[in-house]
Order: C-alpha cells, then structure tokens, then sequence
C-alpha cells in the first residue's frame, strides 16, 4: 500500500508538473468512470455533474489522501492497496485498470490506475469531512516528542498495530513502521504505555528517519501499485526474512500481528525489553 512517501511524492509531480504539465490552474471538462463504485462520494452521476468545470488550485497530500483543492470544495484520492494517480495526454492509449479518467481543458487527463479496486476518490464541499479524524503529521514541525509521548500513554495497544492507526498518526504502514520500529530498537508487540521517556525520543527520531529515507529514494516499489521508487533497495527489516539485520547480522524474524506480516531482528529489538 502507497504511504506517506508515496502519496506525497505523487502529490508534489502533480502539484510541480509531471511530462511537462502541472495539475493547477486546469480546469475539468469531464469524466470517464469505467468502475462507478470508485466513487465513494457522491454517487457516480453526481460526481460527473459536479466536476465539470472546477479549476485545481493546489495539489496536496494530508495523510494517505491526495488533496486536490478546487475553485469550489476539494477531490480527495485515497490510493488504498494499489492505487496510481498521474497526468497523461487525451491521445495516450488508455492502459489496463485506468478506471477512472478526468479530462481537463487543456487536452490532458488525470488517470487513477487501480489494479485492486479498492481506491476511492470523493469528491466534497469541505475536505474535513474525511480529514478531520486523521491524527498528526509525524514529519510537522511543530510535532514533538512530547506529543507522541501523550498519543501512545493511555493506549494499552502494541506498538505495531497502533503506529498504523490513522486517527492516532497519519501516514503510516506497514513498511515504514516496520522500518521505523527498528531504527528505534524496539519490539513490534511492546506495549504503547510501556515506554519511557528515552524510548520515546528514539520512537520519534526513528519515525522520521524511516519516512525521510523513503522521501530521498522517492518511496518503496515493491510491485506494480507504485512505480519509480528505489526505497526497497535500502530495507533494514521489511521484507527481509532470514536476511542477516544490517545492524548485528542476526537473521530478521517475521510474524503476523494484527493479520499483518511484521518484520524485526529479534536481537536488536527484543520483546522482553
């Protein structure tokens, strides 16, 4: 699944210009749906209807979603397990699992590629309809250890699958909590409230380096969902099993927590810490 890296990396080629052509300043004319059910909202027809004639202004990622904010309320994409967004010309020919085409006054077309189908796009008169619940940006300026300290002190949840929670810290999957959980030596099942103050300085750096390190190598491709980045080259755990840890040469273990695969170095992140 496309994370912060991802999303805002498509974010930031379609808000600077991808094949020559910026998103903003463009105008939809109208819209191709060739699977309706990507639509979560409005319905299908009303979405035709409503994005004929709205200008992009600025293109932007908060969380998973990518924000195209209009003349007239915001389009929100949620890439969810596969999904691909990106500029191409009228002319180009329409690939396989291009569901969804919006055509824009200047010949081109904004196409969501979606091999799963479980991408939804909606289309709102205030994006804080959908954003409101997502928790804080881990890579804001303003957001300090102190605050992750005060989001992960009254859960009695393990740090894997609370990382992961939306509505707790936005952004974040299964990779790059993988990763992030690693840099800080800790153990995927440790519990949130476990923590001590130095544990959770090292939480908050690992955070940020892991989505860092993905932002440099412009995200993860690891298959056909997102294309164009290198990160899987430079996995410490994720993916990894039996692989020696770059950091002590110990085989990395996997498990299943919470009905998803979780890597780790069982020396370098020990459970009974």
């Amino acid at each position: 699944m496309p994370e912060l890296p991802e999303v805002e990396i498509i974010a930031r080629r379609l808000q600077a210009g991808q094949n020559g052509i910026a998103l903003p300043g463009h105008t939809f004319v109208r819209a191709s749906l060739q699977w309706p059910r990507q639509v979560g909202m409005p319905s299908a027809e009303g979405f035709r209807r409503r994005i004929r004639g709205r200008a992009v202004q600025r293109v932007r990622r908060r969380g998973k979603y990518i924000v195209l904010d209009l003349d007239r309320g915001a389009l929100l994409f949620h890439l969810r397990m596969s999904g691909d967004l990106y500029l191409q010309p009228r002319e180009a020919p329409v690939e396989p699992h291009e569901h969804t085409r919006l055509m824009m006054e200047n010949g081109w077309e904004l196409r969501f590629r979606d091999v799963r189908k479980f991408g939804r796009i909606y289309l709102v008169d205030d994006p804080q309809i959908l954003l409101a619940r997502l928790g804080p940006e881990p890579l804001d300026a303003d957001f300090r250890p102190r605050d992750l300290a005060r989001l992960l002190a009254k859960r009695r949840r393990a740090l894997k699958p609370a990382l992961m929670d939306q509505t707790l810290l936005a952004g974040l999957g299964n990779i790059y909590t993988d990763e992030a959980l690693h840099r800080a030596r800790l153990h995927p099942r440790r519990l949130c409230s476990s923590l001590n103050d130095e544990e959770i300085q090292r939480l908050w750096r690992a955070i940020r380096a892991a989505l860092r390190a993905g932002l440099r190598h412009n995200g993860a491709s690891i298959d056909a969902a997102y294309r164009g980045g290198g990160f899987q080259k430079h996995f410490r755990v994720y993916r990894r099993t039996g692989l020696p840890c770059p950091s002590c040469g110990t085989p990395i273990e996997r498990i299943v927590l919470t009905q998803r695969s979780t890597h780790f170095c069982p020396a370098c992140q020990p459970e009974d810490a």
